[in-house]
């Protein structure tokens, strides 16, 4: 039932896990990806029970913590000046079955690059997509000229999607007034496996550790009206981050002193996309919903959207396409705007300016954290307990 053959068009989280799902469920994929290899350096991800629930689900847990992922045990919120906590997110009271982790992007990329391959999906590195047109048979037109066919096409290529503008018209994207610097350094200051947002006035940094603690991720977002541009690649220099956190004490001179190489992304507000899907054309991950870096949830938002497409296109009585796919788009277009909306207001919190309202906010938060932690982490419940899985567990 559902379809048999497909076009993935993205060699990133969202369309190999895409591809995996798909082809597990008896779907011919083939994949298709620009870059010569499937590679990603310099970069961290919090992996949290709702995208794990996937990577379970994909078989594939074991592998990635053979690669040294660290189990997170909290997220912790530091004030800047000394570091000194104000909130811990104890995440050892999460559920038996859920379980947090830190793992480097490249390696999450390696580990579902594996099990796609293992479901006999089909590589095409090295080729550009120039167009996607929907249609009966929907078409990838290539930048050498040739076409590829498939029932359904998956464009899962970013906030640079090709296939985004064919489906919605010209993306509105806004500049959001921040920008987001990113390293991974040696772990120089002993960092323990949690997450740690020091939180400073129009600013903060995010750090935790990766490959067994032998590395620390880092993420720094100042405030900035100067507009900057989308995208990890852009090199920046080392210093401007020194200079943008001096202010900052506790671990962050310590992190900040070891900073060899960062780039710089200019962060932008995406509106969802109102479409996601139309004549055999889906949209997935940051292609239809770009979120903020400020809940880490990019990564599981991409890997949740790959199950319950696959799942959507598959079962019994999913021979409408049409209606499988805006089946989809109905099942996660609610949750991903929750997502986006909270991490929005978390920019908000971390870059508070020093007076009372910023002692009135850590007073709560520290009274909550010590006084309520288990409901403090219930109030995530929305966000890590939402198992897209769990249907087919059933």
């Amino acid at each position: 039932m559902g379809i048999s053959n497909a076009i993935v068009v993205g060699g990133g989280i969202g369309g190999l896990a895409a591809a995996a799902a798909l082809a597990r469920r008896g779907v011919a994929v083939t994949l298709l990806e620009q870059a010569n290899a499937l590679r990603e350096v310099g970069a961290g991800l919090q992996i949290s029970p709702n995208g794990l629930a996937v990577i379970k689900a994909l078989g594939v847990e074991t592998q990635l913590r053979s690669k040294g992922a660290v189990e997170a045990q909290a997220v912790v919120l530091r004030d800047y000046a000394q570091g000194r906590p104000v909130a811990r997110l104890d995440l050892a009271r999460l559920r038996p079955a859920q379980k947090y982790l830190f793992t480097h992007r490249a390696d999450l990329i390696d580990t579902l690059a594996g099990a796609a391959k293992r479901a006999n999906v089909t590589f095409e590195l090295g080729v550009a997509v120039a167009s996607i047109r929907p249609g009966p048979v929907p078409a990838v037109q290539m930048s050498d000229g040739s076409t590829r066919r498939a029932e359904l096409v998956v464009a899962a290529d970013g906030i640079h999607s090709v296939a985004r503008p064919v489906l919605n018209g010209p993306d509105k994207a806004v500049y959001s007034g921040q920008v987001a610097w990113r390293a991974v350094i040696p772990n120089v200051v002993d960092h323990p496996a949690e997450a740690r947002v020091h939180m400073g006035p129009g600013r903060h940094l995010v750090s935790y550790p990766l490959r067994g603690a032998e590395l620390i991720n880092l993420v720094a977002v100042e405030e900035r009206s100067a507009w900057a541009a989308e995208g990890w690649q852009h090199c920046d220099k080392p210093d401007n981050v020194r200079k943008a956190f001096a202010g900052f004490g506790g671990d962050v001179p310590a992190m900040i002193a070891a900073l060899d190489e960062v780039t710089l992304w200019g962060l932008h507000l995406h509106p969802v996309a109102a479409n996601w899907h139309q004549d055999g054309v889906v949209l997935l991950g940051d292609a239809a919903h770009p979120t903020l870096p400020f809940l880490a949830q990019g990564a599981n938002m991409a890997l949740e959207d790959a199950w319950v497409l696959a799942q959507a296109v598959t079962q019994a009585g999913s021979d409408d396409l049409s209606a499988s796919t805006a089946a989809y788009q109905n099942q996660r277009i609610k949750r991903v705007r929750r997502v986006i909306d909270a991490a929005a207001g978390n920019a908000a919190r971390y870059h508070l300016r020093p007076g009372p309202m910023r002692s009135l906010a850590h007073l709560g938060l520290r009274t909550a954290s010590r006084l309520a932690p288990g409901r403090m982490l219930g109030a995530f419940d929305w966000l890590y307990g939402h198992d897209v899985t769990r249907r087919d567990k059933a």
